[in-house]
This record gives structure tokens, sequence and C-alpha cells, in this order.
């Protein structure tokens, strides 16, 4: 999650005018997290039935359905008409799983909870995050502009678990850092008689404001970055996908779909290249904290 900056103020100092940016206290961002965006078949039984900004995907099985982040309140009718539009009963989600605990990505879990009966299944160190409607946060709990509704988790996911439904089977892996319990999700899908790993990346982001030197609300914030580009590069990738569009170039790929099919979403080398720079950015931003630390 990236703290989105909406509207200017304008204040008058004697001759001077100062242009102040504040937060969208609305939840309705002028972005593209809330624009719709077409619901797509990737491979087998993995979908695609988020907006253009906020991934969401349906993993589809004869005993029911799992969905992976609920998003914003604003977003639900959005997923929802998206999962109905291909074919699918919304109320046949069984299962609802998260990124990680930013409200983009699980602030209308409570909503998406009662409207189809789903099991809310969270990794460990975000449970407290998720069931507090953001206010254990390290980093946002103090704003309310990223608060939302508190979710009962209904099974405590920890690294390595293994969430199955009908045949499909998600590893669930502990990638923190952006949050304590950010997960990147993998999975196996066939199509076309072959087999393809799929891996959707949590987040390898530092968000702004992010302290990776002395971090008293979270002590083991650098070394747990460090722990997530380590598992990253070992994970088996075909298929890259993530918690946002832009991670794995959405925008740019999708229009593709139709002339080349499944072989623009398979994209190994674009996996590595994306760790390999998160990883890069994540370096020097720690390199540059703890000069300043030093100084």
């Amino acid at each position: 999650m990236r703290k989105v900056w909406f509207g200017i103020g304008i204040v008058l100092l004697g001759p001077v005018i100062w242009l102040i940016w504040s937060p969208d206290n609305s939840r309705a961002q002028s972005n593209d997290w809330t624009e719709p965006f077409p619901p797509f078949k990737i491979a087998g039984n993995l979908y695609y039935v988020g907006s253009k900004g906020l991934a969401n995907y349906l993993i589809t099985t004869p005993e029911g359905h799992i969905l992976i982040n609920s998003d914003m309140e604003e977003n639900v009718p959005l997923i929802r008409a998206s999962v109905e539009n291909l074919g699918f009963k919304f109320t046949d989600i069984k299962i609802l799983l998260i990124s990680h605990a930013h409200w983009d990505h699980d602030a209308a879990s409570d909503t998406i909870k009662k409207l189809t009966g789903a099991k809310y299944m969270v990794m460990d160190a975000d449970v407290s995050v998720v069931e507090s409607g953001g206010k254990t946060d390290f980093q946002y709990g103090n704003d309310p502009t990223t608060l939302y509704k508190p979710t009962k988790v209904d099974r405590i996911l920890r690294d390595g678990d293994e969430v199955k439904l009908g045949g499909t089977v998600l590893v669930a892996h502990l990638t923190p850092g952006h949050t304590k319990g950010c997960t990147t999700w993998t999975l196996k899908v066939t199509e076309g008689g072959k087999t393809y790993d799929v891996v959707i990346i949590g987040s390898p982001n530092v968000n702004p404001g992010y302290r990776l030197v002395n971090n008293t609300t979270y002590p083991r914030i650098a070394e747990d970055y460090q722990k997530t580009f380590k598992v990253l590069k070992s994970l088996s990738c075909d298929i890259f996908l993530g918690a946002h569009g832009n991670y794995f170039g959405l925008d740019t790929k999708y229009p593709r779909l139709k002339t080349e099919g499944l072989s623009v979403f398979v994209d190994p080398a674009g996996y590595k290249k994306y760790v390999e720079e998160k990883e890069e950015e994540f370096k020097k931003e720690l390199a540059k904290q703890r000069t300043v630390q030093q100084q």
C-alpha cells in the first residue's frame, strides 16, 4: 500500500503562495484503484477480477472459490461484477485471502465475509492489524484515513502453510517488511496440458516514511526485508503476478492477451528483474538511512 495524496490547498503568506498537499480522507482515490478493468482468465482456474490498480484474483474449484484481496469498500461492487461477468457466483467464494494488511487490500474483508460466508485466512503477523481495523499497523496505525472495520480471522496462517480447496493448493510464503505478515502466494495452474508455477507477490516496496533503522515499532524491519528478497529469489516463477497491476505490467500485457494468449503472462525474466530492482531500491534506502543515522 502506498499513501496517496489528493487535493491542493492554497495559503497566502505575504507575497508567497504555498501549495499544500493534503491526504484524501474520502477513500475514493483519484487514481486507478477504483477504475474498472475487464475481468479475464489468466490460466487454468486462475482469473483476474481486480480494478486497474488493485489486483484481485479468483481461483475457481468444483467445491467453491478462493478470492485474494478484498480491497476497499468502493471496490466490492466492481469485484462482484467481475466475478459474475466471468460466469461464476460471488456467493460461491468459500475462502478469502489477502496479500497484506493495508487498507487498500483488506478494508472490505468484513463486507465480503458477510456477503459470501467465506472463511478469512491471514498470515499470523498481520492478524492483529486485520482484527484491529488497522490500528496496530506499525506505520499507519495512528492515521485515521487508513483505518477500516475490524474483521475476525477464521484461520491463522504461518509461513509455508497450505490453503486447499477443490483440488487446488496455494502456499503462503511469509515475505515481511512491507507489513509484518506480508504474504506471497504460489500455486500451480494447468493450461493446454502444461503446468505453470504462479507467483503472486505481496509487496516488496519500502513505502515513503518507512524507518529501516532504529524503528521502535518494528525493530526487525530491515532484516525482514532481507528475508523477503531471499524468499522471492528462491521461488520458481512462470506466471508473474502481484498485489498491484503495475508490479507485473498489467497495463501493457493485457492488450496483447487476445493475440498472444497466455504467453503474455509467462514472464520469469520479468519476475527476476522486478525482484532485483526492488531489492536494489531497498538497499539504497537502507544505506541512505544508515548514513543519516551516523551523522
